[in-house]
């Protein structure tokens, strides 16, 4: 068994979609990235990679390639499991937490949950995300942008 850890964060930009999880959250604004800035399922992707000591997903998708310009970070992370599977690993489970004063992500989680598992090729109890504030502290709960954490475990395919 492997353990992994990732940790992303976009700030708020104008006249883009806010992305979660794969689910696009109503809101004033969205997050700036190259990609859709999806920082829950790159923070997932950052912690798979990690487990398996792959690097991260700023070297399988740089910023600087206009391949993923505006890429669907959902399918970015099921190619990231593929690549996991090849190396002979499957992933035990996720845990993830997503930092945003607002907007409220409650009645979203269960979808994020859905696609996340979908991506990873796991049955969806095995993927659980959280939402937190920090209570108007720091850059996140000033309203800036979002911020999220994610664990994982992985295992050894066949063992």
């Amino acid at each position: 068994m492997r353990v992994g850890h990732g940790y992303d964060v976009h700030r708020f930009a104008e006249n883009r979609k806010l992305i979660l999880g794969g689910v696009e959250i109503p809101y004033a604004m969205g997050l700036a990235g190259h990609s859709d800035a999806d920082v829950l399922a790159h923070a997932v992707m950052d912690a798979l990679l990690g487990a398996a000591a792959l690097g991260d997903i700023g070297g399988l998708f740089p910023d600087t390639d206009p391949e993923y310009l505006g890429a669907d970070s959902m399918k970015l992370l099921a190619a990231v499991s593929r690549i996991l599977a090849g190396k002979g690993y499957r992933v035990g489970n996720i845990d993830s937490t997503v930092v945003a004063q607002a907007p409220k992500l409650k009645p979203y989680i269960g979808r994020m949950r859905e696609n996340i598992s979908g991506a990873c090729g796991v049955p969806c109890d095995c993927v659980s995300v959280k939402a937190t504030t920090e209570e108007g502290l720091g850059f996140t709960g000033s309203g800036k942008g979002v911020a999220a954490h994610a664990v994982c475990l992985i295992e050894r395919s066949g063992r």
